[in-house]
């Protein structure tokens, strides 16, 4: 099913989705006051999306103690860069060197080809976000740094433009960087393939790269690219249980 609006695909009922639009409507009609809002949050967290969070507490105990960056490709609102950050602080809130650096286009898929289009359904610019978003994204991320230790040093960045040529290029001015977790999710083929192919050579054994479309017949660019870079043989693809779509694989 698709919410043409934002062109997101959801695969739940029309009464999940019923009852998921009463949470909205309830969040945005909170009687909580402003200054418990926040603390509050967990009211209004489904177990879909309670999962996810969980997903990436795991992953994130599984790196503290290897030395690398972080990065994500495929941001879109942001939710998981800042949920990232928000981990850095509890897990290893000194650590200066854990940045954590975003990519999207922030205009939706480019690059779109038939092997994407054809069952998705989607198009160039599907999944793009409100015009200057990023500065938004920014301001969270920032927020998120300013509650933890260490503020004085910006830990983060996002990066706006097509993967074809940002993600390239930020290795490029980035010799130094070491990829401790990697976060596949910009969906499609050739975006997909490119991020791959810049991060396979600053990946370490204990690396972990996390697959958010990997064997999933909507968006199959993703596990083609990862095919043609990869042997999957020569790596376990793993899960937790608590998610249904995500996973990952750690380098042996």
């Amino acid at each position: 099913m698709k919410t043409y609006s934002y062109d997101a695909i959801v695969f739940s009922s029309n009464d999940e989705k019923g009852r998921e639009q009463e949470f909205v409507r309830l969040l945005k009609e909170a009687p909580i006051p402003d200054d418990e809002l926040l603390a509050n949050l967990g009211l209004f967290l489904t177990s879909k999306n309670l999962s996810r969070i969980l997903f990436f507490a795991e992953i994130y105990k599984r790196i503290v103690n290897s030395h690398g960056v972080i990065m994500e490709f495929g941001t879109r609102w942001g939710q998981t860069m800042s949920l990232l950050a928000a981990l850095r602080g509890i897990f290893e809130p000194f650590n200066r060197h854990r940045q954590i650096i975003g990519f999207d286009t922030f205009e939706g898929h480019r690059g779109i080809t038939e092997l994407d289009a054809v069952p998705s359904r989607c198009s160039d610019g599907s999944y793009a976000v409100n015009p200057g978003y990023e500065a938004y994204l920014e301001e969270i991320i920032a927020l998120q740094e300013g509650l933890n230790p260490v503020n004085h040093i910006k830990k983060f960045e996002v990066v706006k433009g097509d993967a074809l040529e940002t993600v390239p290029a930020w290795f490029d001015a980035h010799p130094e960087a070491l990829v401790s977790l990697a976060i596949l999710d910009f969906d499609i083929y050739a975006p997909t393939k490119a991020a791959l192919e810049a991060l396979k050579p600053r990946l370490f054994k204990g690396s972990i790269i996390v697959f958010d479309e990997l064997c999933d017949g909507t968006f199959p660019g993703e596990t083609v690219a990862f095919r043609e870079l990869f042997s999957p043989m020569n790596f376990r693809i793993q899960r937790f249980p608590m998610t249904s779509r995500v996973s990952f694989m750690e380098v042996e």
